[in-house]
């Protein structure tokens, strides 16, 4: 066999380890975000409690790109909808018509913005900007659906009180955690998955 055929062998060869690679990464961050949604603290005066998800999301969209980080988080939400107990509070169907039923389904919006908004090789302020835009996104889905809600009195400033001013402390501290740990892993990452 010659140069280029062992070449070209060697090329299909890793393809398949790549395909695995890429599903054995989105699997382990739809993992990676169930795990966060048990770390769960009940915030006063909102439905809406506390958790590491965004961390999760976030990381998926930045370690793993646009594309892999959202399917990462439907997988996740696919887990969570057939009964798996996946959410903050357990899992099925009926937990999409809940006060956070919002934020989750911005998650793979949010996870593949984060990656679009980070590209290539990001540095701090590209990671930064990232997380603040992924965080956006799913402040919004969040106060988008609890504004529709029945019970809460107050319309859209209601729900953009309940869905965002709690959690701006927390997201600042979660955005600097995620540029830490999406610039320390993020290139060996990228390369792992070519």
């Amino acid at each position: 066999m010659n140069q280029q055929s062992m070449v070209a062998v060697d090329a299909v060869a890793a393809r398949p380890a790549m395909w695995v690679r890429r599903l054995t990464a989105a699997l382990a961050f739809a993992a990676l975000t169930a795990a966060a949604a048990r770390m769960s603290v009940p915030i006063p005066g909102t439905p809406v409690p506390f958790t590491l998800q965004p961390v999760a999301v976030l990381l998926s969209g930045l370690l793993l790109g646009g594309f892999l980080g959202a399917t990462s988080q439907l997988t996740y939400l696919g887990l969570g909808a057939v009964g798996l107990p996946v959410f903050a509070a357990g899992g099925g169907l009926a937990y999409f018509a809940g006060p956070t039923a919002g934020y989750l389904l911005a998650f793979p919006l949010a996870a593949g913005i984060a990656g679009f908004v980070a590209s290539e090789e990001p540095g701090l302020l590209r990671v930064s900007l990232a997380g603040l835009a992924g965080l956006f996104v799913i402040h919004v889905g969040g106060a988008a659906w609890l504004s529709v809600q029945p019970w809460l009195q107050g319309g859209s400033l209601a729900a953009f009180e309940l869905s965002l001013i709690p959690f701006l402390v927390g997201d600042l501290l979660k955005i600097a955690l995620v540029a830490v740990v999406a610039l320390g892993l993020g290139s060996r990452v990228r390369r792992l998955l070519g």
